[in-house]
């Protein structure tokens, strides 16, 4: 009962989504703002919508995301766009071509940026690498395994907050996410949580 208690008193009172999104000039296009939207609307349909606030950075350069984090605070760190077979992020540069930023520059920005961060969703190609290496260092990661379609993300990351919204915990929301994904379009299993 105690261990209980003290679990609850983990919880914050409100949870903050950090939303990072970056779509460089030189990639292919994704409906980002679309996936924000989606996002949006589902939390404002959840049972606990006021305890949920949610902060969007678009064009993130590498650099923003410190200055972002410390502005914020976030319970959960979302980065939506590309990423490359090779593990890497695609950020952008200040002319808005792409950058790439290594697992081992993601995990340490994580490790060192906040200790309210419980979960950090990489909702983009091939970032199963990112979510293995940062779950050493907060509560849980999502990553994807493989290729993945942007209307695939966008209903996914739409779920996931919509069950965090109704106080369902990081793993449930996450399989309600895979299950609405499914159900969705010609789903591959290659969405892969870590805990």
């Amino acid at each position: 009962m105690q261990a209980e208690i003290e679990n609850l008193k983990a919880i914050p009172e409100t949870i903050t989504v950090l939303f990072l999104a970056a779509n460089p000039i030189t990639t292919s296009r994704l409906g980002l703002d679309e996936e924000v939207r989606s996002i949006q609307e589902k939390i404002r349909l959840s049972e606990y919508r006021d305890s949920i606030r949610f902060e969007s950075r678009g064009a993130v350069r590498a650099s923003d995301i410190l200055q972002a984090i410390n502005e914020t605070n976030p319970t959960i760190v979302h980065f939506s766009g590309h990423g490359a077979v090779s593990g890497e992020l695609v950020l952008q540069n200040p002319d808005g071509t792409e950058k790439l930023v290594s697992q081992e520059a993601i995990t340490m920005t994580i490790a060192t940026a906040s200790d309210t961060i419980r979960l950090v969703v990489f909702n983009a190609c091939f970032s199963q690498q990112q979510a293995e290496s940062v779950v050493e260092h907060i509560e849980a990661a999502i990553g994807m395994s493989d290729s993945i379609t942007d209307e695939t993300a966008c209903v996914f990351a739409a779920q996931l907050y919509s069950s965090i919204g109704f106080g369902r915990s990081l793993k449930t929301s996450f399989d309600q996410a895979k299950a609405v994904k499914i159900h969705h379009s010609n789903f591959r299993q290659n969405v892969v949580y870590y805990r």
